[in-house]
């Protein structure tokens, strides 16, 4: 069975987070996606709609998700080599290169496969986009 795994923050869900998780469902049998935790959205200085609990749920009740887990804010690639997977799926906006991903893992004796999703109508499905225009800041 070939398991992708995915990760983002999926706050405030929207149609661009269903079509990441539709692109790399595609691409394997198990699905497995990670949510960003709240200390870690905090040291990067990205305010939460939804703790991590609550957007952990909503991940978790998607019917395409097959596993659904929080990430470890002090080390974010301990979950990669808890579940290992055979392929690492990055959004077309995760700020990491596929390159310095791979390095990394190679490191640690991983070697998933390391695809990127291509976007999906992100002038309307991008969450700091939909926030913007809820706060009146856009």
């Amino acid at each position: 069975m070939k398991t992708i795994m995915c990760f983002g923050t999926f706050d405030l869900l929207h149609l661009g987070h269903i079509n990441y998780l539709q692109q790399a469902k595609r691409l394997a049998d198990f699905l497995i996606v990670v949510v960003a935790r709240d200390k870690t959205k905090k040291q990067q200085n990205k305010v939460v709609v939804f703790n991590e609990n609550e957007r952990l749920e909503l991940i978790k009740n998607l019917r395409i998700v097959d596993e659904a887990v929080l990430g470890y804010p002090d080390d974010h690639f301990k979950i990669i080599m808890e579940k290992n997977p055979g392929i690492i799926f990055l959004g077309y906006d995760h700020a990491i290169s596929e390159a310095n991903l791979s390095d990394k893992l190679s490191e640690l004796g991983l070697n998933p496969l390391i695809k990127r999703a291509k976007p999906y109508q992100e002038h309307k499905h991008k969450s700091t986009n939909i926030k913007g225009k809820i706060l009146g800041t856009l």
